[in-house]
């Protein structure tokens, strides 16, 4: 697991999210479902670390907080 940063936590109601996938089609398929709940800034492309398996895709989600 990657180390929490200040930009993770830099706001109340801000999440960050990494996916790890398969393959992209799942990946993509994941970020279509939680930006159906939640404002999602989408990614248009996964990243691949040479050498191992999968893909990797990075959401940052936004939820408003009740009053």
């Amino acid at each position: 697991m990657r180390q929490i940063n200040d930009a993770h936590v830099a706001e109340p109601g801000l999440a960050v999210v990494e996916v790890a996938a398969a393959d992209d089609q799942t990946a993509f398929a994941l970020q279509e479902v939680l930006a159906t709940r939640w404002v999602t800034a989408t990614a248009d492309r996964t990243t691949r670390v040479p050498g191992e398996p999968g893909v990797q895709l990075r959401l940052d989600l936004r939820q408003e907080l009740g009053t």
